[in-house]
């Protein structure tokens, strides 16, 4: 194939997918886009979006079309299962001040400057991977039928569970790391009774919370979040029953119950255990994985969504820098990337405890925490402590540029 008609199959239409069809694109690569669900994927649960990705959807065009709930003067609340509520640290505290929306808002704002010439394939999914030197042999069901074209390229951008991914370098087992946790998250269709919208809520006991996060200007977004022995069990029967069993064996108070309510009656939602994909390489001669098949740093990290634009990013740029040589630009851009990844994936694991705290002490340090923040000194001299840590700076660090620099 000629450098003016490289082709690439990017499987799966979610953030890094269609992120990457842009940079390809940019780069004057031929973008194909397919994606096993029947259409694209509304709404979704909340996510952050901090510097790093923010910096990378500017240059992909799409940065201004993306709205930032966040509520920056409300209030949020620690609760308890009799109504009782103190003062607690919310989304706004959490240093870097990210913006914060629903996924389904960057997937819109991504889809919409995605140029109007790149193919998009619904209900079409890999079912065999098959490479040379020179190129790749993807073999694609849609329905009944399969067809098998070549690429230069074929980005795994699938997903936790990701077909390419199986299909190249093995097994889920050998790649996912479970960290013994389990999570719902869904956008609520109204706010809950006794609470207001613009505040945020959380429960926390030990190895179990539940947390309320607060947009300018829709209902709320709710997560529950629990630690389990048994993953594989979480996936028997109703995900809403697996959580009144979490919070059990105790009454669930008023508003643990309305909650539930509203995950029994739900639609669309996320139940998943949590998991980090770890891999001891990215790429396979000319088959890539990026964003959650490649290194899922957990929704615990914060990083999900702005690794994966900051990610395709530059991929494009590594790709554009060596377009003869398709698995050395794969390297460069993997050298590039992973010492950030790695400090994700460290926060993933570490601020498990901020979302799902283990037992009363950890609980006790979030209220004093809470407290101190509130205070004119203390709090400046806390907030001044948590500008500087590493996974603060890491957070906002424009990472794509600087590895386009570095290189």
């Amino acid at each position: 194939m000629s450098d003016e008609r490289r082709r690439c199959l990017i499987v799966g239409c979610g953030v890094s997918g269609i992120a990457t069809a842009i940079r390809l694109r940019q780069i004057g690569w031929e973008p194909v886009l397919v994606e096993r669900a029947p259409d694209r994927r509304s709404g979704g649960y909340f996510i952050a979006l901090f510097g790093a990705g923010r910096a990378a959807a500017r240059r992909l065009g799409f940065a201004d079309a993306m709205p930032d709930r966040a509520v920056r003067d409300g209030r949020t609340y620690v609760v308890d299962r009799r109504g009782g509520r103190r003062p607690g640290l919310g989304a706004a505290e959490i240093p870097g001040a990210p913006h914060m929306m629903l996924r389904g808002d960057v997937e819109r704002a991504a889809f919409e400057v995605l140029p109007r010439d790149v193919e998009v394939r619904f209900a079409t999914q890999p079912v065999a991977i098959e490479q040379d030197e020179s190129g790749v042999h993807v073999t694609l069901q849609h329905g009944g039928t399969t067809t098998t074209e070549r690429f230069d390229l074929v980005v795994g951008a699938d997903g936790l569970r990701s077909t390419v991914r199986r299909l190249v370098f093995g097994p889920h087992e050998e790649h996912l790391h479970r960290l013994g946790y389990m999570i719902a998250a869904y956008a609520l269709p109204h706010p809950l009774d006794g609470v207001s919208p613009r505040d945020g809520i959380c429960l926390f006991e030990p190895g179990r919370a539940m947390w309320l996060f607060p947009f300018i200007d829709r209902p709320q977004s709710l997560l529950f979040s629990y630690r389990t022995d048994d993953v594989d069990g979480q996936f028997t029967g109703r995900p809403v029953d697996r959580i009144r069993d979490a919070f059990g064996p105790e009454p669930l108070g008023p508003l643990l119950e309305q909650a539930l309510d509203v995950l029994g009656d739900a639609d669309e939602f996320l139940f998943d255990s949590v998991e980090q994909t770890r891999m001891d390489s990215w790429s396979r001669g000319r088959v890539v994985l990026v964003g959650d098949s490649a290194w899922c740093v957990s929704l615990y990290s914060g990083m999900g969504a702005s690794s994966a634009l900051a990610g395709a990013e530059l991929l494009g740029t590594m790709l554009r820098r060596y377009p003869a040589d398709v698995p050395r630009a794969l390297r460069a851009w993997e050298a590039r990337l992973r010492p950030h990844i790695t400090t994700y994936q460290e926060a993933g694991i570490s601020d498990r405890f901020f979302f799902t705290p283990d037992n009363h002490r950890q609980i006790a340090g979030r209220s004093m925490a809470a407290r101190g923040l509130r205070l004119p000194v203390i709090g400046g001299a806390l907030r001044s402590i948590q500008s500087r840590s590493r996974i603060v700076r890491e957070r906002d660090l424009d990472i794509a540029r600087e590895g386009a620099a570095a290189a």
